[in-house]
Protein backbone atom coordinates (compact mmCIF):
# COMPACT_ATOMS: atom_id res chain seq x y z
CA UNK A 1 0.00 0.00 0.00
CA UNK A 2 1.47 3.27 -1.14
CA UNK A 3 0.96 6.50 0.90
CA UNK A 4 0.87 9.82 -0.85
CA UNK A 5 4.02 11.86 -0.58
CA UNK A 6 2.17 14.69 1.13
CA UNK A 7 0.91 12.33 3.83
CA UNK A 8 4.40 11.07 4.54
CA UNK A 9 5.79 14.58 4.86
CA UNK A 10 2.96 15.61 7.18
CA UNK A 11 3.52 12.58 9.45
CA UNK A 12 7.24 13.26 9.61
CA UNK A 13 6.64 16.91 10.56
CA UNK A 14 4.20 15.89 13.31
CA UNK A 15 6.70 13.39 14.73
CA UNK A 16 9.39 16.06 14.84
CA UNK A 17 7.05 18.47 16.66
CA UNK A 18 6.16 15.79 19.26
CA UNK A 19 9.84 15.04 19.93
CA UNK A 20 10.67 18.71 20.22
CA UNK A 21 7.82 19.26 22.70
CA UNK A 22 8.91 16.31 24.82
CA UNK A 23 12.49 17.62 24.93
CA UNK A 24 11.34 21.10 26.01
CA UNK A 25 9.15 19.58 28.75
CA UNK A 26 12.08 17.50 30.02
CA UNK A 27 14.34 20.55 30.19
CA UNK A 28 11.67 22.53 32.04
CA UNK A 29 11.27 19.73 34.60
CA UNK A 30 15.02 19.52 35.10
CA UNK A 31 15.23 23.29 35.63
CA UNK A 32 12.37 23.22 38.14
CA UNK A 33 13.98 20.35 40.02
CA UNK A 34 17.31 22.18 40.12
CA UNK A 35 15.59 25.32 41.41
CA UNK A 36 13.92 23.36 44.18
CA UNK A 37 17.25 22.06 45.42
CA UNK A 38 18.72 25.56 45.54
CA UNK A 39 15.88 26.92 47.64
CA UNK A 40 16.72 24.34 50.28
CA UNK A 41 20.42 25.30 50.36
CA UNK A 42 21.58 26.70 53.69
CA UNK A 43 23.23 29.60 51.87
CA UNK A 44 19.86 30.88 50.77
CA UNK A 45 18.64 31.34 54.38
CA UNK A 46 18.73 34.97 55.69
CA UNK A 47 21.41 35.83 58.34
CA UNK A 48 20.24 36.56 61.91
CA UNK A 49 19.77 40.29 62.59
CA UNK A 50 22.74 42.06 64.32
CA UNK A 51 21.70 43.60 67.64
CA UNK A 52 23.63 46.72 68.71
CA UNK A 53 23.97 47.40 72.48
CA UNK A 54 24.85 50.89 73.77
CA UNK A 55 26.97 50.54 76.97
CA UNK A 56 26.06 54.13 77.93
CA UNK A 57 22.30 53.73 77.55
CA UNK A 58 21.71 53.55 81.33
CA UNK A 59 24.07 56.30 82.48
CA UNK A 60 22.44 58.39 85.23
CA UNK A 61 23.48 61.17 87.58
CA UNK A 62 21.17 60.53 90.52
CA UNK A 63 22.98 57.50 91.97
CA UNK A 64 22.88 57.47 95.77
CA UNK A 65 26.59 56.75 96.36
CA UNK A 66 29.79 56.79 94.37
CA UNK A 67 33.47 56.24 95.12
CA UNK A 68 36.60 57.17 93.16
CA UNK A 69 40.26 56.25 93.62
CA UNK A 70 42.89 58.24 91.73
CA UNK A 71 46.66 58.43 91.46
CA UNK A 72 47.51 61.97 92.53
CA UNK A 73 50.18 64.65 92.21
CA UNK A 74 50.57 67.81 94.28
CA UNK A 75 53.05 70.65 94.38
CA UNK A 76 53.83 71.92 97.87
CA UNK A 77 55.98 74.50 99.62
CA UNK A 78 57.38 72.92 102.79
CA UNK A 79 58.42 76.27 104.25
CA UNK A 80 57.36 79.91 104.11
CA UNK A 81 60.36 81.21 102.17
CA UNK A 82 61.74 78.20 100.32
CA UNK A 83 62.73 78.74 96.70
CA UNK A 84 62.46 75.02 95.90
CA UNK A 85 59.08 73.35 96.10
CA UNK A 86 58.19 69.70 96.62
CA UNK A 87 56.56 67.46 94.02
CA UNK A 88 54.55 64.91 95.96
CA UNK A 89 52.79 61.75 94.81
CA UNK A 90 49.93 59.97 96.50
CA UNK A 91 46.26 59.02 96.29
CA UNK A 92 43.00 60.91 95.98
CA UNK A 93 40.07 58.95 97.45
CA UNK A 94 36.65 60.61 96.98
CA UNK A 95 33.11 59.63 97.88
CA UNK A 96 29.87 61.49 97.35
CA UNK A 97 26.20 61.23 98.41
CA UNK A 98 23.14 62.47 96.50
CA UNK A 99 21.43 65.51 98.04
CA UNK A 100 19.25 67.04 95.31
CA UNK A 101 19.17 67.58 91.56
CA UNK A 102 22.72 68.60 90.53
CA UNK A 103 23.93 68.70 94.16
CA UNK A 104 25.92 66.10 96.09
CA UNK A 105 27.92 66.04 99.34
CA UNK A 106 31.55 65.05 98.70
CA UNK A 107 34.30 63.93 101.05
CA UNK A 108 37.96 63.35 100.25
CA UNK A 109 41.08 61.84 101.85
CA UNK A 110 44.44 62.52 100.19
CA UNK A 111 47.80 61.28 101.47
CA UNK A 112 50.91 62.67 99.72
CA UNK A 113 54.59 61.71 100.06
CA UNK A 114 57.88 62.90 98.58
CA UNK A 115 61.03 64.91 99.11
CA UNK A 116 61.56 68.64 99.22
CA UNK A 117 64.29 71.11 98.56
CA UNK A 118 65.80 72.67 101.69
CA UNK A 119 67.47 75.94 102.56
CA UNK A 120 71.31 75.80 102.58
CA UNK A 121 72.36 74.36 105.93
CA UNK A 122 75.09 72.72 107.98
CA UNK A 123 75.12 71.28 111.49
CA UNK A 124 77.38 69.27 113.78
CA UNK A 125 76.18 65.73 114.42
CA UNK A 126 76.59 63.67 117.59
CA UNK A 127 79.97 62.40 116.36
CA UNK A 128 81.29 65.94 116.05
CA UNK A 129 81.18 65.87 112.26
CA UNK A 130 79.71 68.53 110.01
CA UNK A 131 76.70 67.49 107.97
CA UNK A 132 74.02 69.02 105.79
CA UNK A 133 70.45 67.98 105.05
CA UNK A 134 69.45 67.76 101.41
CA UNK A 135 66.15 66.58 99.94
CA UNK A 136 64.47 65.46 103.20
CA UNK A 137 61.32 63.33 103.11
CA UNK A 138 58.01 65.04 103.91
CA UNK A 139 54.35 63.98 103.97
CA UNK A 140 51.00 65.72 103.92
CA UNK A 141 47.54 64.30 104.69
CA UNK A 142 44.43 66.16 103.53
CA UNK A 143 40.89 65.65 104.88
CA UNK A 144 38.01 67.73 103.51
CA UNK A 145 34.30 67.74 102.65
CA UNK A 146 31.83 70.05 100.96
CA UNK A 147 29.27 70.55 98.19
CA UNK A 148 29.67 69.16 94.68
CA UNK A 149 27.75 70.67 91.72
CA UNK A 150 26.92 68.80 88.51
CA UNK A 151 27.69 71.03 85.53
CA UNK A 152 27.35 70.23 81.80
CA UNK A 153 26.66 66.54 81.29
CA UNK A 154 25.30 63.88 78.94
CA UNK A 155 25.63 60.12 78.63
CA UNK A 156 29.25 60.45 77.50
CA UNK A 157 30.58 62.51 80.39
CA UNK A 158 30.27 65.45 82.73
CA UNK A 159 32.04 68.28 84.53
CA UNK A 160 31.62 68.53 88.31
CA UNK A 161 32.70 71.45 90.48
CA UNK A 162 33.42 71.42 94.21
CA UNK A 163 34.59 73.60 97.07
CA UNK A 164 35.80 71.57 100.07
CA UNK A 165 36.97 72.61 103.52
CA UNK A 166 38.83 70.66 106.17
CA UNK A 167 42.30 70.18 107.58
CA UNK A 168 45.82 69.31 106.44
CA UNK A 169 48.40 67.57 108.58
CA UNK A 170 51.93 68.41 107.45
CA UNK A 171 54.76 66.15 108.59
CA UNK A 172 57.84 68.26 107.80
CA UNK A 173 60.25 67.17 110.57
CA UNK A 174 60.35 63.41 109.91
CA UNK A 175 63.74 63.43 108.12
CA UNK A 176 65.57 66.30 109.84
CA UNK A 177 67.79 64.08 112.07
CA UNK A 178 66.56 65.75 115.24
CA UNK A 179 67.31 69.27 114.02
CA UNK A 180 64.90 72.19 114.19
CA UNK A 181 62.89 72.88 111.00
CA UNK A 182 64.36 76.38 111.18
CA UNK A 183 67.66 74.89 109.93
CA UNK A 184 66.16 73.99 106.55
CA UNK A 185 63.45 76.67 106.41
CA UNK A 186 60.54 74.23 106.91
CA UNK A 187 57.24 74.61 108.69
CA UNK A 188 56.76 72.83 112.00
CA UNK A 189 54.68 69.64 112.09
CA UNK A 190 51.06 70.76 112.48
CA UNK A 191 47.42 70.58 111.49
CA UNK A 192 46.36 73.56 109.37
CA UNK A 193 43.13 74.83 107.81
CA UNK A 194 42.57 73.57 104.28
CA UNK A 195 40.42 74.57 101.31
CA UNK A 196 40.20 72.72 97.98
CA UNK A 197 38.69 74.34 94.88
CA UNK A 198 38.34 72.51 91.60
CA UNK A 199 36.36 69.56 90.34
CA UNK A 200 36.20 66.46 88.18
CA UNK A 201 36.14 65.77 84.45
CA UNK A 202 34.41 62.42 83.93
CA UNK A 203 34.23 60.14 80.88
CA UNK A 204 31.56 57.44 81.28
CA UNK A 205 32.57 53.93 80.24
CA UNK A 206 29.36 52.20 81.38
CA UNK A 207 26.41 52.81 83.68
CA UNK A 208 28.70 52.17 86.69
CA UNK A 209 32.33 52.79 85.64
CA UNK A 210 33.79 56.24 84.96
CA UNK A 211 37.27 57.43 83.95
CA UNK A 212 37.98 60.51 86.08
CA UNK A 213 40.45 63.43 86.01
CA UNK A 214 40.51 65.90 88.92
CA UNK A 215 42.34 69.26 88.70
CA UNK A 216 42.39 71.20 91.98
CA UNK A 217 43.90 74.13 93.81
CA UNK A 218 44.77 73.37 97.45
CA UNK A 219 44.98 76.24 99.91
CA UNK A 220 46.68 75.72 103.30
CA UNK A 221 47.47 78.02 106.24
CA UNK A 222 50.68 76.74 107.86
CA UNK A 223 52.84 78.62 110.35
CA UNK A 224 56.16 78.49 112.19
CA UNK A 225 56.77 78.70 115.94
CA UNK A 226 60.45 79.71 115.80
CA UNK A 227 62.02 83.11 115.22
CA UNK A 228 59.41 85.65 114.19
CA UNK A 229 56.33 83.47 114.51
CA UNK A 230 53.75 83.90 111.80
CA UNK A 231 51.39 82.05 109.50
CA UNK A 232 50.69 82.36 105.78
CA UNK A 233 48.37 81.07 103.08
CA UNK A 234 49.93 78.86 100.42
CA UNK A 235 48.25 78.13 97.08
CA UNK A 236 49.33 74.87 95.43
CA UNK A 237 48.28 72.89 92.36
CA UNK A 238 47.09 69.28 92.41
CA UNK A 239 45.98 66.82 89.73
CA UNK A 240 44.82 63.21 89.84
CA UNK A 241 43.63 60.51 87.42
CA UNK A 242 41.69 57.34 88.21
CA UNK A 243 38.33 55.58 88.14
CA UNK A 244 34.94 56.14 89.75
CA UNK A 245 32.29 53.54 90.55
CA UNK A 246 28.58 54.38 90.91
CA UNK A 247 27.05 51.97 93.41
CA UNK A 248 23.32 52.39 92.71
CA UNK A 249 21.22 53.20 89.68
CA UNK A 250 19.45 56.07 91.42
CA UNK A 251 18.79 57.65 94.80
CA UNK A 252 15.79 55.44 95.63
Amino acid sequence: MRFPASFVLSAAAAALLVCAGARVSAQAGSSSSSSGVQTQSPTSQPNPAYVSIDPLANVRYDQKWDLSVEVAYQHLKAGPNLLQGANLGGLNVNGSYYLAKRWRLEGTVRPFFGTSGAAPNTFINSAGQQESIQGPFIAEYLFAAGPEFLGPHNKHGDIMLHVLAGGAYGNFEHDLRGQSPELVGFYNNQVAPLFIAGGHIDLNRSAHWVFRMSPDATITHYGINYGQKYRQWDFNAAFSVGVEYKFAKNRK
